[in-house]
């Protein structure tokens, strides 16, 4: 905490009345901060300059009850993360939130374990022992590819809650055709153009969230073709995500240029890897689950952008709800 004499000294120098330096001291959660800057009455001075006065009292009940669930959980689960950009974790910062956002939720202290899926393809699958949960997430290129498949198929045989976004659903896909439909070539062009099974590939034309009929190709920029944004999804009747979600229409923001093949669709479902939701326009597979597992489910958008501390995000909550579940009865 600044001392008196220095909060005198910086309004001084700074010609700010006294009372309008707050100091900011060390918290143990982030969101504590809006409560410590309450009780010094920070939003009052603000108010005040703005002239904005006989304004209700500030209801930080919410945030109260964040904090509390965040410094005192009552359980713990553990989540293995399975990616490629193992070096460099703030790539999954969206992500790291969202798990602890569903922590608070839940009550719950997320830990995450962080796994190289290229350490998984060296030392083999000893490194998910003991979690309770298993996420892919998304990523660009073939690296690591051989890693996340199999760690995808350890969740899928051995019932372990499993979350896959954006590339962590196309490896969903690729494993499933290899290994349930005995596809053993099937893969994504963006790995193996030439594959024979091109079970995901680069879908050259769609309909964007404002009607307009966009196209892309093999030469197009990466970045400028993508699919991109906020966009409607349409999820299955009775669907798990449908019931995770509480509503068979959600948005959710994309970031992506392949897809899945449709020409496999029908034979992916016949296999029992259900679709559990499409693009607005039905054309585009934006969710998979399987039926008979405990909770195994994989979306092609990134439900991580949208969630918050003080609600989380269905989706999120779910899974650690899951994985408090396998962790419970082991």
């Amino acid at each position: 905490m600044v001392d008196r004499e220095s909060c005198d000294k910086i309004a001084s120098f700074t010609n700010v009345e006294r009372r309008a330096v707050v100091p900011l001291p060390d918290a143990d959660t982030i969101y504590s901060i809006p409560r410590l800057l309450k009780s010094q009455g920070l939003d009052d001075i603000i108010l005040e300059k703005l002239g904005l006065p006989d304004q209700p009292e500030a209801d930080l009940s919410e945030w109260d009850a964040v904090v509390d669930s965040k410094l005192n959980p009552e359980r713990e689960v553990t989540v293995a993360m399975v990616g490629k950009y193992m070096d460099l974790l703030d790539a999954y910062k969206s992500l790291n939130e969202s798990l602890e956002h569903a922590g608070i939720q839940t009550r719950t202290k997320v830990k995450v374990r962080y796994i190289n899926a290229e350490d998984v393809e060296e030392k083999g699958l000893g490194l998910l022992d003991g979690v309770d949960a298993i996420l892919v997430p998304g990523g660009f290129g073939k690296r690591g590819l051989e890693g996340k498949l199999m760690a995808v198929r350890h969740a899928r045989e051995n019932k372990i809650p499993y979350l896959g976004i954006c590339l962590g659903m196309q490896t969903v896909v690729i494993e499933y055709a290899r290994n349930v439909l005995g596809l053993k070539d099937a893969n994504s062009t963006e790995f193996d153009p030439n594959t024979p099974d091109p079970i995901i590939a680069l879908i050259t034309e769609w309909v964007s969230e404002g009607g307009d009929v966009e196209r892309r190709d093999e030469n197009s920029d990466l970045g400028g073709t993508m699919r991109l944004g906020a966009q409607e999804c349409r999820m299955e009747k009775n669907s798990k995500i449908a019931n995770i979600y509480g509503s068979e229409l959600i948005v959710e923001r994309h970031r992506h240029r392949f897809e899945v093949n449709n020409n496999y669709v029908e034979r992916l479902q016949r296999a029992g890897l259900k679709i559990g939701g499409w693009s607005a326009d039905d054309d585009l597979v934006e969710v998979v689950e399987i039926e008979d597992h405990p909770w195994f489910v994989a979306c092609q958008f990134h439900p991580e952008f949208t969630s918050t501390p003080r609600d989380g995000h269905p989706l999120f909550t779910s899974y650690i709800k899951a994985a408090i579940t396998a962790s419970e009865s082991k």
